[in-house]
């Protein structure tokens, strides 16, 4: 059973994040075909990151946050899609809507065994991807293109997703 205290805490995030995200601009999402809007984070583990860092090769950004329950479920597959094919060129950056810094994303990665970088977004990277909900995986190709946009999660869209990679990398 969840003390008041963490249901209260839980609900606040979400609601911080809700109103981030009713802020964003749904015209401002970039359409596939599109060039990638650029951007610049820092992972949570101090690194700088930007769209230039994966040029080359096909990238997919996870917006997610800790709190949200199709972001859980879509993680472990984001993870071994990671592990299975980050050698060939695939890789994953997850950016987190979460409010309460970077130790609670710290936490969520060690507990869902995340492996790829991870970095918070700010309100710029949202608005600039369209972000309004979460979970959204942007796919990116090799050429800096955005070849697809997941909004939410199911089985089915994991499958679909997957397909779509295995097919950006073998692309030359």
């Amino acid at each position: 059973m969840y003390s008041a205290k963490t249901v209260i805490l839980t609900l606040l995030s979400a609601l911080a994040a809700v109103a981030l995200f009713l802020t964003t601009p749904a015209e401002a999402a970039p359409k596939p075909g599109q060039t990638a809007p650029a951007f610049k984070v820092t992972a949570i583990t101090g690194q700088s990151i930007t769209l230039d860092s994966y040029r080359g090769q096909v990238l997919l950004l996870d917006f997610f946050a800790t709190w949200c329950q199709p972001c859980r479920q879509s993680i472990p597959h984001l993870v071994e899609m990671s592990r299975k094919y980050g050698g060939q060129g695939l890789q994953v950056l997850g950016l987190s809507a979460d409010v309460d810094g970077a130790g609670v994303v710290k936490a969520f990665a060690g507990e869902y065994g995340i492996r790829y970088p991870l970095a918070l977004a700010d309100d710029t990277v949202t608005a600039d991807f369209g972000v309004r909900s979460v979970p959204v995986m942007i796919v990116i190709d090799k050429k800096g293109k955005v070849a697809e946009i997941y909004r939410g999660y199911s089985n089915e869209m994991g499958r679909s997703l997957e397909k779509l990679l295995k097919r950006l990398l073998a692309e030359k």
